[in-house]
């Protein structure tokens, strides 16, 4: 009897009916984990762009325009600022904060510099007090709750050389 039943549990394993069941459930957990990354991916966005809103006037020290501010009653989606990071320059340096104004959707931010910020000029590592206002930088870091970038990194770009100009 013993004999028996590990047989059918071996004709059941090695089934076709089996490993097609097997690859469905496989399928569907991956579906379902690369729709709840999408998912915590979009909340995270959504979050930012409130609180960066919420916190507009602590942030900058300018009258918030209320709800309609970015475009109708429940915003325009479209038009969220990048909660994970910013390229552009810094207007205005308060460490442990500087300002950076974006270049890709024209808005302030603010980033909090901290201990494991790593603030690099071209491969060289420097300290905060090597940020200079108008360095073009180019930053990545994680939103939080009061609407700023944590900066994980910030790389200051080199400055354009200025290309001759041929006459004719």
């Amino acid at each position: 009897m013993k004999n028996e039943t590990k047989t059918k549990i071996k004709n059941i394993l090695e089934s076709k009916s089996f490993r097609a069941v097997i690859y469905t459930l496989g399928a569907l957990v991956l579906a379902f984990m690369i729709f709840q990354a999408g998912s915590v991916s979009g909340f995270r966005k959504a979050s930012f762009g409130r609180d960066w809103g919420k916190n507009y006037d602590m942030n900058f020290g300018s009258p918030h325009r209320g709800p309609g501010m970015m475009g109708g009653e429940f915003g325009d989606f479209g038009n969220l600022p990048n909660a994970h990071g910013a390229i552009g320059k810094i207007i205005k340096i308060e460490l442990p904060n500087i300002i950076v104004q974006d270049e890709k959707d024209n808005t302030e931010k603010v980033i909090v510099i901290n201990k494991d910020t790593q603030i690099r000029k071209v491969r060289d590592q420097i300290a905060e007090d090597g940020l200079k206002v108008d360095d073009s930088v180019v930053i990545i870091g994680a939103p939080n709750s009061s609407g700023q970038i944590e900066a994980r990194l910030i790389r200051i770009l080199p400055a354009p050389f200025d290309m001759p100009i041929k006459t004719q």
